[in-house]
């Protein structure tokens, strides 16, 4: 997290422009106890920045705790900012119509959006939200008709700042599904593998009938910090490696593991992060599996959608891809099966189901959160995908 004085310094002038605007307008109609409360916040909001300016959080010795409290503090200055902004805009709205009602409604406004704020902060990321798909296959072997994969994304552990009890609901969750696959596809941190560590018994208590199966994100590969030198990187990387095989998690680095049921058998490659931006194109599916195009039943792991079109439909022939990454960009709105999210913005695939032709793509928005500590309407997900035999049609006569 790298802090521009620049856009801090055009962010307090906006601020300041805008809470003396607001104080003069409460002073004339007579809210002056309103007045003074504005201000306060007005001073709550400066210190904050100062605050933020000050600490440093770029470096990998930032202990977590220092670093979670900063994105707690940002996102309370535009807990403040956003209500104000939002309930001047009604306001000015309101008057430009010659409404009586113009502060009553920017008040609604400003305390509504507050609300869903904080709601999103302190409700939402408790949550958890178990969506079951069922995906018809005509490649699918008899054997594994009803086969049951978990999907667990972007978990973010340092999220959490070493408080247990929401990541341990997510992996009693998990288990209570009784799947016969598990599979976790990436950003088990946020910055650096000491966000783990207290959460590594929990994580080993994952179980499912073929045994846990793991990709790494682009937050999992250190570059979220400033590091000393390269060595010191590349050793957090493999310690995050080693963790995942030290809980008895199989991490597929451009690999792939055979299941099988009799005589029946289905394949599943993890590549590493493929992702749109440069540096970021690590995946190398032909060194994953180097039979991307035979007759056998394939279910990819891919931390980044955006490998779906950009690498797996063109050369492959894998039936399933699963996914993360997005986060939904932690703000959904959902209207019945309408729903619309800011990242579909920039991916195409962000959030749910996708086809082309017999094959499928699914991108879970994970559970943790990074960037700011909110998830308002992107319920944290865990997802059970069933796969099942496709019934062939019977010809008429």
């Amino acid at each position: 997290m790298k802090i521009h004085w620049l856009g801090l310094i055009i962010m307090a002038v906006l601020c300041i422009a805008m809470d003396v605007y607001i104080c003069r307008r409460l002073s004339h109609n007579g809210y002056r106890w309103t007045m003074r409360f504005n201000a306060l916040l007005a001073l709550l909001s400066a210190a904050l920045v100062i605050a933020i300016g000050v600490m440093p959080l770029s470096s990998a010795s930032t202990a977590n705790h220092t670093f979670v409290s900063c994105q707690y503090m940002l996102y309370t200055f535009f807990a403040i900012l956003a209500p104000k902004a939002l309930g001047m805009l009604v306001y000015g709205i309101a008057r430009s119509l010659k409404r009586r009602w113009a502060a009553l409604s920017a008040f609604v406004v400003a305390a509504l959006v507050f609300g869903v704020m904080w709601w999103g902060a302190i409700v939402t990321p408790g949550k958890i939200q178990v969506n079951e798909v069922e995906l018809e296959f005509d490649r699918l072997p008899d054997a594994f008709d009803g086969y049951r994969i978990v999907q667990w994304s972007d978990a973010h552990l340092g999220t959490y700042d070493g408080r247990t009890a929401i990541v341990e609901r997510q992996i009693n969750a998990i288990n209570a599904l009784h799947p016969d696959l598990i599979c976790f596809t990436g950003d088990l941190v946020s910055r650096e593998t000491n966000e783990a560590l207290p959460y590594r018994d929990l994580l080993a208590r994952l179980h499912a009938t073929d045994g846990v199966l793991s990709v790494l994100g682009n937050h999992d590969y250190d570059n979220y910090v400033t590091w000393d030198d390269e060595r010191a990187k590349l050793a957090d990387r493999k310690a995050l490696c080693d963790l995942q095989q030290a809980v008895g998690w199989r991490l597929l680095n451009d690999d792939h593991v055979t299941i099988k049921r009799g005589q029946d058998q289905i394949v599943v490659i993890g590549t590493e992060n493929y992702g749109d931006r440069p540096g970021e194109k690590r995946g190398n599916l032909v060194r994953a599996y180097n039979g991307l195009n035979d007759g056998h039943f394939k279910v990819l792991l891919q931390h980044n959608p955006y490998a779906w079109r950009a690498n797996t439909l063109t050369n492959s022939n894998i039936d399933l891809m699963l996914s993360g990454h997005t986060h939904a960009f932690q703000f959904m709105i959902a209207l019945g099966n309408w729903r619309w999210s800011p990242a579909s913005l920039r991916y195409h695939e962000w959030g749910g189901t996708y086809r082309e032709g017999s094959r499928y793509l699914y991108v879970n928005i994970g559970t943790g959160m990074v960037g700011p500590p909110m998830r308002i309407g992107a319920t944290p997900e865990i997802t059970v995908i069933t796969l099942k035999k496709k019934k062939s049609t019977p010809k008429k006569n």
